[in-house]
């Protein structure tokens, strides 16, 4: 399998995880899914109502780019980082794009 196949399978896998933790959780609020495999864009979002106020935002946001996983957005406990990790993705494969540019060399992670 190439590694864009690859990357895709481990994402795909990853969010739909956690997309059935938040539907196991008994919370008030659901999560969606959004997959573009045409773009390699890929969304964990959560929404509903939590008394008067709207709740809407994007837990986790993931790119496929230049044969990389770019994590642009992670609200998760222990960070998708990790889950990547133990799933075999290599440190030099992940870029925490939620960083800015000039303080990702101080990370793990790959720059760019």
């Amino acid at each position: 399998m190439d590694r864009l196949k690859h990357h895709r399978k481990i994402v795909l896998e990853l969010l739909t995880e956690y997309h059935q933790l938040n539907k196991k959780s008994g919370s008030t609020t659901e999560s969606a899914l959004t997959f573009d495999e045409v773009r390699d864009l890929y969304l964990l979002l959560l929404m509903g109502w939590q008394k008067d106020e709207r709740i809407k935002s994007v837990i986790i946001h993931i790119r496929l780019k230049d044969n990389k996983i770019w994590i642009e957005e992670d609200w998760t406990e222990d960070g998708v980082a990790t889950d990547l990790l133990h799933s075999g993705i290599a440190r030099e494969e992940i870029v925490l794009a939620f960083h800015p540019p000039h303080v990702r060399q101080y990370t793990e992670f790959a720059i760019t």
